[in-house]
C-alpha cells in the first residue's frame, strides 16, 4: 500500500474523459502507454552522446597519449598502421577512453577497436557512455 501511494505521488497520467466513460480499462491502458512512451523512451533516446562530441573527445584523448604524434591523428587513423602504436599502447588508449567516457568497454569489444572511427562508432552507440 505504501508503494502504491509513493508511485501515485510521482506518476501523472493524462486520461481522456471521453474514453473513461466508454471503457475505463482502455482509458487506463492508454494513459499508461503514454506514460511509458513519454518517460522511458526519452530516457533511452537521451542517453546517447552526439557523434560529433564523441569524435572530438576521442581525438583529444588520442592526441594527448604520450606515444602519439598529434599531427598524425585524424578521424581515419589506424592505431598501429598510422600512429605506430603496438597492442599494449592500444589497450592503454582504450583504457583512457573508458576513463574519459565513464564506462567499461568489454574485452571482446576492446579487441575490435583498432581505429579512431571504430572507437567513435562504439562509444557513440553505447548508452552508458557519458
Amino acid at each position: 500500500m505504501a508503494m502504491r501511494s509513493v508511485m501515485l505521488k510521482h506518476l501523472r497520467v493524462s486520461v481522456n474523459p471521453m474514453l473513461s466513460f466508454q471503457n475505463p480499462r482502455a482509458a487506463a491502458a492508454g494513459g499508461l502507454s503514454q506514460l511509458i512512451r513519454r518517460n522511458f523512451s526519452e530516457e533511452v533516446r537521451g542517453s546517447f552522446l552526439e557523434k560529433s562530441e564523441v569524435t572530438d573527445r576521442v581525438l583529444s584523448v588520442v592526441k594527448n597519449f604520450q606515444k602519439v604524434d598529434p599531427s598524425k591523428v585524424t578521424q581515419n587513423a589506424h592505431f598501429h598502421n598510422d600512429l605506430g602504436l603496438d597492442s599494449l599502447d592500444t589497450v592503454e588508449i582504450v583504457m583512457a577512453l573508458e576513463e574519459e567516457f565513464s564506462f567499461e568497454i568489454p574485452d571482446n569489444e576492446a579487441d575490435k577497436i583498432s581505429t579512431i572511427n571504430l572507437a567513435v562508432d562504439f562509444i557513440a552507440s553505447h548508452p552508458q557512455a557519458k
